[in-house]
């Protein structure tokens, strides 16, 4: 157990994991704010990093509210808007330089000084370090950043990318002192030096992080609490419990389906849940280098057999909804290109594939899933998965599983035929569901060429800023995933909120990306 408290001087190792929501408009709104402490939130997630160069994952969360970014989404806003800068934008013709000018006056925590330098020292460290499965991925269009006097950056691409304001936003590009964050390695006392509109106060690893208000933060976050203190637990049941008996006031991700069913027969008065339209999906993802999963014909015929409707239900009580793309429904390129290939799961059909492609035995595969990543239902869906597969005589399934740092390791040394992965998006754009997973060096560890949607579709949907007009660009990328079947869909996930009913401010807790502004939430003295 690591402690870090900032009044002890003792600093140390931390990060919010992913803890998303999406809530509907009548959640949480209304009434006078009150002070009666800290907000306490909870989640099953687990903490990874605090160095931003380090991550591609949940740790996001805490950074939105703790570090600052160029960019980032002010309540109601869709596309990113000016954070730390007064003003970005692209200043030529092709969508290759990218202008931001700072705030004036922006200073860290500790009172160091915000300028242009720390912004470039900040971006150049994430490739210069280039943690293995950490955010330089998302920096493949930057060719350089340029620091014009104090206050002007210039980011020069390599290739037009229209999504590249949308990376700016993401909390990886979060701005860094240079004097405490190296050029060429990572942090490793522990400690956080950000711009945010909190400051990390405590941690307690495994336990429980605090946050206080930022009195030197400058920016648009108009902070509705002075503190919120997010609670870690081992699973949803424990989550659960803790709310009923007051001991939290708001759940983020992480409620298990049988909890949230049991959530929707509370009181209102007492307790709230609210669904929302989520972005998260999961997904299998087949091996190309597997004898048997780097068979089209097997990959063509499990996507035949495969009962989503049934595992959505089953499974997840509903939790969930069948997903036939791997872009979610609510985002511009969503198709259904599953189904319309498949239609509804069919063995016989799934047999003509096998037998024409000369398979006539069962298929031997062996699945494998994470322990400890995306909930206690993981396991259940597998199996599932399984009796799905072998009740068509045409698969012998093994499963296999491990805890999720070691599954990660395995996974990009290419040992598994057949894997499952979630998904939560770095930003909302399609290019988010497609990008990082094509190409010789993708977010899996597989390699994927796929040269008409690397090479020609997403370069020309990258032209477009209007992302309103790229939909046929992704259609067509999707009709080549459908076609070589290496991914494939299952499930589209909701969100789940449960609070206390004194809560207020989490319909405007979301930015597009579903990370959480903690700064929304307040206690409210009346309705």
């Amino acid at each position: 157990m690591r402690v870090f408290n900032r009044n002890r001087g003792l600093r140390q190792l931390a990060v919010i994991a992913s803890i998303s929501l999406v809530a509907g408009c009548s959640l949480f709104s209304g009434g006078e704010t009150g002070d009666d402490g800290p907000i306490v939130v909870g989640t099953t997630s687990a903490p990874s990093t605090l160095d931003p160069a380090a991550s591609w994952d949940g740790s996001w969360e805490l950074f939105r509210n703790v570090y600052q970014t160029l960019l980032s989404y002010p309540n109601g806003a869709t596309t990113p808007q000016p954070d730390a800068a007064e003003s970005c934008a692209f200043t030529d013709g092709t969508n290759r330089a990218y202008r931001c000018e700072l705030r004036e006056g922006l200073t860290f925590s500790d009172g160091g000084a915000i300028d242009a330098q720390a912004v470039k020292h900040s971006i150049d460290r994430i490739t210069a370090i280039n943690v293995p499965g950490g955010p330089a991925g998302l920096l493949g269009s930057l060719d350089r950043v340029q620091a014009l006097g104090d206050r002007e950056v210039v980011f020069h691409l390599k290739t037009t990318d229209a999504t590249f304001p949308f990376v700016l936003a993401t909390p990886a590009m979060s701005i860094v002192d240079p004097d405490d964050y190296p050029a060429d390695s990572l942090r490793e006392d522990g400690g956080v030096t950000g711009s945010g509109p909190y400051t990390l106060e405590a941690y307690d690893e495994g336990s429980q992080a605090e946050l206080v208000r930022n009195d030197s933060y400058k920016g648009f976050a108009e902070r509705r609490n002075d503190a919120v203190t997010i609670r870690y637990f081992q699973d949803s049941g424990a989550m659960v419990k803790a709310l009923r008996e007051q001991r939290i006031d708001v759940t983020y991700r992480g409620l298990a389906a049988d909890d949230i069913v049991a959530l929707e027969g509370e009181d209102s008065d007492t307790l709230q849940l609210v669904e929302g339209a989520g972005t998260d999906i999961s997904y299998l993802v087949f091996n190309p280098k597997d004898e048997w999963a780097g068979n089209v014909a097997v990959r063509k015929a499990i996507a035949q057999v495969v009962d989503r409707p049934t595992i959505a239900h089953r499974i997840y009580k509903d939790t969930v909804d069948p997903l036939y793309s791997m872009v979610p429904k609510g985002l511009t390129g969503h198709t259904t290109g599953f189904f319309d290939n498949y239609g509804d799961p069919d063995p016989d059909k799934a047999r003509t594939i096998l037998t024409e492609a000369g398979i006539t035995e069962p298929v031997p595969l062996t699945l494998w899933y994470t322990t400890d990543r995306y909930g206690s239902e993981t396991a259940v869906l597998f199996k599932e998965l399984k009796r799905q597969l072998e009740a068509s005589g045409l698969f012998e399934i093994t499963l296999k599983s491990r805890p999720w740092k070691t599954y990660v390791e395995g996974y990009q040394k290419g040992e598994y035929p057949v894997f499952g992965r979630g998904w939560f998006p770095d930003f909302p754009d399609a290019d988010n569901y497609i990008a990082p997973f094509v190409g010789e060096e993708n977010a899996l560890g597989t390699p994927y060429p796929a040269p008409e949607i690397t090479k020609v579709l997403l370069p020309r949907s990258r032209q477009e800023s209007d992302r309103a007009q790229v939909e046929r660009e992704f259609e067509e990328a999707q009709e080549i995933l459908v076609d070589d079947a290496r991914l494939l869909p299952l499930w589209q996930g909701k969100q789940y909120v449960a609070a206390s009913g004194e809560i207020s401010g989490g319909e405007r807790a979301l930015d597009p990306s579903t990370i959480m502004m903690v700064w929304e939430l307040y206690r409210k003295t009346s309705w």
